[in-house]
């Protein structure tokens, strides 16, 4: 039986297909209070998920600021998606993290994952600052379509340390693009294509970390979306709990 509450599953009817949108989060065994922040629109085919960074109030204001503010400019924007309204997005996110970690001593910041898609529903966005991450599930191939803003990948990339080193592992906490930065760096923006049977992961990386690759491939093949949520989120917690873990999952169905 699962330890995770099944969320509701909403649904979109957009002009070339149907979306359907799951998401839920789970606090984990190392802290006591959740610095993760996921948002499922309950009117627009958009979700988002955010992660603290540090386990303080900083982190807890940063995503308490980003998460609102980012959807808040994407309703404002409605119908006209696209890049534009995307980095006035997420820009906006920076600021609201910037402004509330003003005169505080401890680090204000998070990472901002989301997919927003258009109202035909054949087109969408994903938008990207930090190492939560979006994964892609089609024709039974799942491929993670982010890339971390971590020291750890550019090292890993370039060589510099081998995967599973201290070295690795320590540079995995420093991130090089995140919201709330000093020098606000803009958030990657990727134009994807969705089509009929596509399923979408956003997670932040108490999944990512916890879940193995045929894990998360297990969990996002089931038909229903709120039972894939709970089954990544209880992998998280079978695979100790270490950190928060949020997921939203997100599928494509031909439209009726």
């Amino acid at each position: 039986m699962s330890r995770v509450a099944r969320d509701e599953v909403r649904r979109f009817a957009l002009a070339d297909l149907t979306l359907e949108v799951a998401g839920g989060s789970v606090v984990g065994n190392r802290y006591r209070e959740n610095y993760d922040v996921l948002h499922v629109d309950p009117a627009l085919p958009y979700a988002v998920v955010a992660d603290g960074m540090g386990d303080g109030e900083g982190s807890r204001r940063a995503g308490a600021a980003a998460v609102p503010t980012f959807a808040a400019q994407v309703r404002a924007g409605w119908p006209e998606v696209g890049a534009d309204l995307l980095r006035t997005a997420a820009a906006a996110a920076q600021t609201a993290v910037r402004e509330a970690g003003t005169e505080r001593a401890q680090l204000t910041g998070c990472t901002l994952t989301g997919l927003v898609v258009e109202p035909a529903g054949g087109q969408g966005w994903v938008v990207q600052l930090g190492d939560s991450r979006a994964y892609r599930l089609r024709d039974d191939l799942l491929e993670l379509v982010t890339t971390d803003h971590t020291v750890a990948w550019l090292g890993v990339l370039h060589g510099w340390y081998p995967i599973g080193s201290a070295a690795a592992a320590r540079a995995r906490y420093q991130l090089t693009r995140y919201a709330g930065h000093p020098a606000a760096p803009e958030a990657d923006l990727l134009a994807v294509t969705l089509r009929p049977g596509d399923t979408w992961l956003l997670c932040t990386d108490g999944v990512s970390d916890q879940v193995n690759y045929h894990g998360m491939r297990d969990a996002l093949v089931r038909p229903d979306l709120a039972d894939a949520v709970a089954t990544l989120l209880d992998a998280s917690l079978d695979a100790g709990g270490a950190d928060n873990a949020s997921a939203v999952v997100l599928r494509a169905r031909p439209a009726p």
